[in-house]
């Protein structure tokens, strides 16, 4: 069949899930046998998220291909096993440079650049792209912010026309808006989701599927209600009740229907039965999980989002290991040699968090020494990584001044620097290894038997800093194993201590790997240490 388009959008306010409502709905569709993919269409004009601040907007998820994107990537990725690549992830940052890049080479023949056609048209060139590529049944698409934003207006534009050109049996939104309720009146008020429908309305778009919002169950009657002032079929107002675990909502919303509404509206009507069997053993699973351990998180960023793919990961892994995973924060600014005893004693396992930069570095570099002298299971991921090489070369090896040339360009023992080709390029994101690389594991290692003794891996990067392989005999006589290698740079992408229940650390990003019926490997092993 020709490939079928499903817009999601939002309206009333932003962080109500459109990335889990997309995920589940594209969960839904391929669990009926569908190809499929999501891709997420951000306003602001970066042109990525690379470089924005996680405290205002969480993680920033990086793919196979190297591209730095949005955090919905990953549930993307998570919820349905798919590998998205950069074509997933726009920004009007990236239609406007695309845009300018082609009027400076003359390619629009001396015409007057303007937002209606150009940047619409290439807009709705990125929403076609990924069908071109590969052969797909439906292709999501989320729409970040929300309706009335300025930023927003060009995509909504393009939305339009495309829904026009395409037709209704291949064009379709779904809007998600929210339902508050008024704790002094006792009432749950629709008057924001009909305010957001009628803008929404306003721009040309009649939204088929409403999908609302909300802490209270929604009765029969203002679902009807607010059908009756949207202009849509009673059976299209769907709801999304807070739930214990975003795991749950593909069932909800294929509980209410929202995959069997989509289709019939698109004109399918012998649509195949969904098969969710192994989702729902995940599932039974972490409800069966009974005993709890506890890991502590020690990093910079006090904000749950900053660390979403490490925190799903552990979800991940500690549901196949029978195991509730409860995480605890740690703020590596307040975390000392003088507190580090009552911090984390109790912890069953240490994850030390990526991230960049000076800030929280020295209480980094105490929780690897923690982990490391007490014998507790210490995960370092990426810069994670590098202050556990850090803490080794200073108290094992002797290296006093060791640091990374990051934290002090001046140091003598730069056990972390910058590869020799990178140091003259400056632009943002040009020195990083970003996406995919191979790593070829040392057979008999922690790691090769986390992997399932395979030799060779590929995983995804996001740092600047290498491991200085000038100290590689140094480390490796001490007892710091250089377990993993990049075979086509030589670069040390994993350290561990044999000698320890369970001390690795990945110049990696494992986390964005790990998906709800393909946990990650390390983290599987991680959390198994961690029970014992």
């Amino acid at each position: 069949m020709d490939t079928k388009y499903i817009f999601i959008t939002g309206g009333v306010a932003s962080s109500l899930g459109k990335g889990i409502i997309s995920a589940s709905l594209g969960k839904l569709l391929q669990a009926r046998g569908y190809r499929i993919t999501i891709q997420k269409f951000d306003p602001y004009i970066n042109i990525d998220p690379g470089t924005l601040n996680p405290y205002e907007h969480g993680e920033c998820y990086v793919t196979a291909d190297g591209q730095e994107t949005d955090l919905d990537l990953g549930h993307y990725e998570r919820f349905t096993g798919i590998e998205t690549t950069r074509d997933n992830s726009v920004t009007t940052g990236r239609i406007y440079l695309s845009v300018i890049e082609r009027e400076r080479r003359g390619d629009y023949l001396g015409k007057t650049i303007q937002v209606v056609p150009h940047i619409t048209d290439e807009i709705k060139r990125r929403i076609l792209l990924n069908a071109t590529k590969q052969p797909l049944d439906f292709v999501i698409t989320e729409i970040g912010g929300t309706i009335g934003d300025i930023e927003s207006q060009p995509f909504l534009e393009a939305i339009r026309q495309l829904r026009w050109e395409l037709g209704p049996q291949r064009a379709l939104n779904v809007h998600l808006t929210y339902v508050p309720y008024l704790a002094a009146a006792g009432e749950l008020k629709t008057k924001p989701t009909q305010t957001s429908v009628k803008q929404l309305q306003g721009l040309g778009i009649q939204p088929e599927v409403l999908v609302l919002r909300t802490e209270h169950s929604l009765s029969d009657e203002l679902r009807r209600k607010v059908a009756h002032f949207c202009n849509v079929d009673v059976e299209a107002v769907i709801q999304s009740q807070d739930l214990p675990s975003i795991y749950e909502v593909p069932v909800n919303m294929q509980r209410q229907g929202l995959d069997a509404i989509c289709l019939r509206k698109m004109g399918i009507s012998n649509a195949p039965r969904p098969e969710l069997g192994p989702w729902l053993h995940f599932l039974e699973l972490r409800h069966s999980a009974q005993s709890v351990i506890d890991i502590a998180l020690v990093g910079k960023y006090d904000l749950q989002d900053a660390y979403k793919s490490i925190l799903e990961s552990l979800a991940h892994a500690g549901t196949y290991n029978n195991r509730k995973v409860r995480t605890h924060f740690i703020n590596s600014e307040h975390l000392s040699a003088d507190n580090a005893d009552q911090r984390l004693a109790d912890m069953a396992g240490i994850v030390i968090c990526p991230g960049f930069g000076q800030r929280g570095i020295e209480g980094k570099i105490v929780a690897a020494e923690y982990g490391r002298t007490h014998d507790i299971p210490t995960l370092g991921i990426c810069l994670g990584m590098q202050t556990m090489v850090i803490e080794f070369a200073r108290n094992v090896l002797g290296l006093q001044d060791a640091n990374s040339t990051e934290m002090d360009p001046q140091t003598h023992d730069n056990v972390i620097d910058l590869m020799k080709e990178q140091k003259s390029v400056t632009q943002m994101g040009g020195t990083m290894r970003l996406g995919a690389y191979d790593c070829e594991l040392v057979r008999g290692s922690r790691t090769w038997q986390a992997y399932g003794e395979e030799t060779l891996i590929k995983e995804r990067h996001r740092h600047r800093y290498e491991f200085n392989n000038r100290y590689l005999r140094e480390f490796e006589q001490g007892g710091m194993q250089c377990v993993g290698i990049n075979p086509s740079a030589d670069l040390v992408e994993i350290v561990e201590l044999p000698a320890h229940r369970w001390y690795i650390g990945t110049q990696f990003h494992p986390e964005y790997s790990s998906t709800v019926l393909h946990p990650h490997p390390l983290f599987m092993s991680f959390v198994r240490a961690c029970m014992e």
